[in-house]
């Protein structure tokens, strides 16, 4: 089969990069091994919380100029890094995530444990504020699904009363939510998500909470799909009072959704998705890839003018390593990254992590190397890249959105050529 672009990893990067090409009459087939680290989305979208010394970044403009020249916004440029920045957020309205935030500032979100992080889009109904130090409500109820839990309700009430907020938790159930306690496996986010399409089951939770709660506002496990705007609207015209979500732990309900839009708009652009299939042989010739062989197509290849890895980091398997090293397991591509292996982590669990920084070597225009010397046509986007430390920066989502959509501007301008 010939295509254009063939794009191995089908997550939040290579999703991205194939509907910008697909936009542009591109024929393009994604191969995905299986679900996406957006199943442990945050609700929020990262551009970059932390400079490289550790330091908290305020003004985006600013801290994209400190960065090192191997980040790969620096090898980007700030001025396309902003511009790339505006049409992801396009992007995500186009797929249906509305979100809020500024482009030029950076606003916090509330992670599950109580936590304040630095984010720069966040899903709207995602709990935001606008500084770290001045919480926007002094009495808040936090609302939990009985027998659900994965949402560390102790530690949330704990981190806000810490910060001065005065917390009561109340814990409701109705009898839809209650049959999904039958199974352990059932109290999931996303299995009690499915549930709440029900438009009598939304109405049902809210007067459950609007029965217990009496703060200023609740917070509430996000079990309700973005995507999902009747019953989103819905439920916020059935509550009395102000409500945030707070996402759960993964599998996360706004990451499925998430990666369910961007398929979706892949889908209707004409791509293609190998599902459930991984990439398992290569044939490359003069330092061009030719075609691909995959698992479930083993008597096919997959021939393209281009390939794109974004297959992720270490996480995702896209990198690997063993007692003689590092490697990436497909192309044996160059790795930026000691062999050492006494090198790769810190002692204390919170400190910065040196492996993270690893990744695939590229040149420029972020082609993949090996042995020194680049591809013709294989590029690589998103965490596999080397160059930044996605936990320690706070700036994963922005560099899986962005350099996928650097490389397809990359590809549309050759392919017209």
């Amino acid at each position: 089969m010939k295509f254009d672009t063939v794009i191995i990893g089908g997550g939040l990067s290579g999703l991205t990069c194939a509907i910008q090409l697909t936009k542009t009459g591109q024929r393009v087939a994604v191969v995905s091994a299986g679900q996406s680290t957006l199943h442990f989305h945050s609700g929020s979208f990262e551009l970059l919380g932390y400079n490289e010394d550790g330091t908290e970044v305020t003004d985006l403009v600013d801290g994209l100029k400190k960065l090192s020249t191997k980040h790969p916004y620096s090898r980007m440029g700030t001025s396309e890094t902003l511009a790339l920045a505006k049409e992801a957020r396009q992007l995500l309205t186009d797929i249906g995530i509305s979100t809020k935030g500024d482009g030029e500032k950076n606003h916090y979100r509330l992670t599950p444990i109580g936590g304040l992080k630095p984010a720069w889009l966040t899903i709207e109904d995602f709990f935001t504020t606008d500084s770290a130090k001045a919480f926007p409500y002094k009495k808040v109820t936090l609302v939990n699904i009985e027998g659900f839990l994965d949402l560390p309700i102790d530690f949330l009430k704990d981190s806000l009363e810490k910060a001065g907020v005065t917390c009561e938790v109340k814990t409701v159930n109705i009898k839809e939510l209650c049959d999904r306690r039958r199974s352990q496996t059932e109290m999931r986010a996303s299995n009690l998500a499915k549930i709440m399409a029900n438009e009598d089951v939304v109405r049902k939770l809210a007067q459950e909470i609007n029965n217990v709660a009496d703060g200023e506002a609740v917070l509430l496990p996000a079990i309700i799909k973005p995507s999902d705007k009747a019953q989103a609207s819905l439920f916020k015209s059935q509550m009395k009072q102000p409500f945030h979500f707070v996402v759960a732990l993964p599998p996360s309900v706004p990451g499925i959704a998430i990666q369910e839009l961007l398929r979706k708009k892949f889908y209707e652009l004409g791509g293609r998705i190998l599902m459930g299939d991984e990439a398992v042989k290569v044939e490359v010739a003069n330092g061009t890839v030719k075609n691909i062989e995959t698992e479930n197509l083993q008597d096919t290849r997959l021939e393209a003018d281009n390939f794109v890895l974004a297959t992720g980091s270490f996480m995702s398997r896209g990198l690997r390593s063993n007692y003689a090293g590092l490697y990436e397991p497909l192309f044996g591509l160059d790795i930026d990254g000691d062999n050492n292996r006494t090198t790769w982590t810190q002692d204390y669990v919170f400190d910065a992590q040196p492996y993270m920084q690893f990744g695939v070597h590229t040149d420029e225009n972020f082609r993949a190397t090996k042995d020194g010397k680049a591809f013709t046509n294989l590029y690589v986007i998103g965490s596999a890249l080397s160059g930044h430390n996605a936990v320690k920066m706070a700036d994963g989502t922005g560099v899986s959105l962005l350099t996928a959509m650097y490389v397809a501007k990359k590809l549309t301008d050759r392919k017209e050529k």
